[in-house]
């Protein structure tokens, strides 16, 4: 996917939610949410008291898409396993599924059972 923002990125097999691998591509943007939504939430009284909020705006957005919306920020803090080139990407697959190939996944111990009436 291109674009991954807050609660988009969760339920779409992130590492939280229990996900054994997870690649991107340089381009990805991932993100608690976009620059344009961000700025305008945690820079409202700037933007507000500025001259000029609109250049101000595009500053800030630079400024957060730089620093916060791409994947080596997201693979800095382990949300994503590796960061890959798009040509390697088959190879990556079927690097990522031969690992998981033997996983068994055990069903959780029954907590309560059915009790004869």
């Amino acid at each position: 996917m291109r674009k991954a923002y807050g609660g988009a990125y969760i339920v779409m097999d992130s590492r939280s939610i229990g996900c054994d691998l997870s690649l991107a591509w340089p381009t990805n943007e991932i993100a608690v949410m976009g620059a344009e939504a961000a700025v305008n939430v945690v820079h409202r009284k700037e933007l507000a008291a500025s001259a000029d909020p609109d250049e101000l705006r595009a500053t800030l957005m630079a400024r957060y898409s730089d620093e916060l919306v791409h994947p080596y920020y997201a693979a800095e803090r382990g949300l994503v396993d590796d960061v890959i080139d798009p040509a390697q990407t088959l190879s990556a697959v079927l690097r990522g599924l031969a690992m998981l190939r033997d996983k068994r996944r055990h069903a959780p111990a029954r907590k309560h059972g059915n009790v004869p009436l």
